[in-house]
């Protein structure tokens, strides 16, 4: 079901988007390959007319069709243009617009209640999508001023007392489109743009007396995606042997500005969201090499109200987001890389929140930064994707960690800031002398600056007790030394001899 879900979409997506997933060089075999190719994916293409017009294909009233487990998606597009261009490319064209007829059953388990139905409206004048190349390697560019989706209309009784509308529309569309290599090995490649991306949502739920009211515009859109289908068949059964066998997947998605406001009304009163933001992205790749996860983003703010939220209005920014996680999956005898990073750079939370916290304004209100920067090596003895091999593993570990470096660690809040950095091997043939744990050799340089500073106010604010910070003080003074000023404390942590030492004192 998940299979048939997954190719059936990405089949008539590209068809709505004017690339269909197969070409040749001439109008012809385009027609054709687009209805085998739709055919491999459980879908009905037929039309009520082909006919050639000099350069031209002309196919009108091409339907397609697909239904399973209850779902099915119904489309007509009143004619659809296959023109040679005599250089070993065709123009597809079609209609201005069309409409997609979708039934989908009620949820697993809810009896008496029928299916719901969905008509959506597709607008895209003046969409041009060239093919060229050859069965084999084939290459689509796709341009369009732009496409609008639109919600027409919703039935069924889980929608009977819900009137809903919903538009997106998507300006100055390009992209590309390729498909190359043997049959059992097919890869396909995209790349997608779009100058601006607006969304607006609106929904009144007369059961529950809801109104919803959503708003989005993105700028500078750009996604891409690479597909490589050797040994995908095996994907659903067995990850490991795919991603052996040559399968993998890469992706990428950016955007410029973005702004975005929600508006909520109900029994308990209006709600209210609004957001901003500059930049974001995200980056995703899996094969046999390992996976890579990446997000980004900068310069956000958020804004809530309603009558959930404690204060009048809550507001929360950030400069800058990222998070990173590369790791490898399948057994190696090689060492492997990994990376892992978390970092939130400039958080500020609004005044109001503050002065729950804070009344009396003891504390410096700067914006929080935290950051966890680090990096490694390892050695997999089993494959993590691997489902059998991981249970069979008990309590055991899947690998060996043999390398860690702390590139960054940074923390810094209410006036003080801890930094430090540090590098680690690890004895893998020594698991007694840290029981269970591979015994580590290396060091890590620790400073923090303003804390004294801060127990003293989170004393004075009756946070903590005079001896919990008394306590705190004698224990960092166990681990640390006078820096370069009042209030600064450095301390040096290291594994050395089978021992761990604080500032050259042995403590185990």
């Amino acid at each position: 079901m998940s299979h048939w879900k997954l190719a059936g979409s990405t089949a008539m997506a590209a068809c709505l988007a004017g690339t269909a997933a197969f070409a040749d060089v001439t109008p012809e075999e385009v027609w054709q390959n687009w209805q085998d190719m739709s055919a491999s994916y459980g879908q009905t293409v037929t039309a009520t007319s082909e006919a050639r017009d000099g350069d031209s294909l002309i196919v009108s009233g091409m339907s397609m069709a697909q239904a399973e487990d209850g779902t099915s998606i119904d489309m007509t597009i009143d004619e659809v243009v296959f023109t040679d261009n005599g250089d070993g490319t065709v123009d597809i064209t079609m209609s201005d617009a069309y409409t997609i007829d979708m039934t989908v059953p009620p949820a697993p388990g809810v009896e008496g209640d029928s299916p719901t139905s969905l008509t959506i409206a597709v607008s895209q004048p003046g969409m041009v999508t060239t093919v060229s190349g050859t069965t084999e390697d084939t290459a689509y560019a796709v341009e369009a001023p732009a496409i609008t989706i639109t919600l027409d209309s919703i039935e069924g009784v889980d929608a009977a007392a819900i009137d809903a509308t919903a538009e997106a529309t998507m300006s100055t569309v390009a992209g590309n489109y390729t498909v190359s290599g043997p049959a059992d090995a097919k890869v396909i490649e995209m790349e997608f743009g779009a100058e601006s991306v607006a969304f607006n949502l609106v929904v009144q739920d007369g059961e529950s007396q809801t109104d919803v009211q959503m708003t989005a515009t993105i700028a500078d859109l750009g996604a891409a995606y690479a597909l490589d289908l050797a040994g995908m068949a095996m994907m659903g059964d067995d990850v490991a042997q795919a991603l052996k066998a040559g399968s993998s997947i890469a992706g990428s998605f950016s955007r410029g500005a973005m702004d975005f406001a929600l508006d909520v009304t109900d029994a308990t009163g209006p709600t209210q969201v609004t957001a901003t933001s500059q930049t974001g992205g995200m980056t995703f790749a899996m094969d046999a090499a390992g996976l890579v996860y990446e997000i980004a983003g900068t310069g956000t703010a958020v804004t809530m109200s309603g009558p959930d939220i404690p204060v009048p209005e809550l507001k929360v920014n950030y400069g800058e987001i990222a998070a990173n996680l590369s790791m490898p999956l399948l057994a190696s005898p090689d060492l492997t890389d990994f990376t892992f990073l978390t970092r939130i750079v400039d958080l500020s939370v609004s005044e109001e929140i503050w002065g729950m916290i804070d009344p009396t304004n003891a504390l410096p209100h700067d914006a929080a930064t935290v950051v966890i920067d680090t990096k490694g090596t390892v050695k997999l003895t089993s494959d993590l994707v691997d489902d059998s091999a991981m249970a069979a593993l008990g309590d055991a570990a899947p690998g060996e960690i043999h390398t860690l470096d702390v590139t960054e660690l940074r923390a810094s809040v209410a006036g003080a800031e801890l930094t430090g950095a540090g590098a680690f091997t690890f004895d893998n043939t020594d698991l007694t002398t840290f029981p269970g744990t591979p015994a580590p050799t290396g060091k890590l340089d620790l400073k923090l600056v303003g804390g004294n500073v801060l127990l003293d106010k989170l004393v004075s604010m009756g946070l903590i007790t005079e001896d919990d910070a008394n306590g705190a003080r004698m224990m960092i003074s166990m681990f640390a030394n006078p820096g370069a000023t009042p209030d600064e404390l450095t301390s040096t942590l290291e594994f050395k001899d089978k021992g761990f030492y604080a500032n050259g004192q042995r403590l185990q």
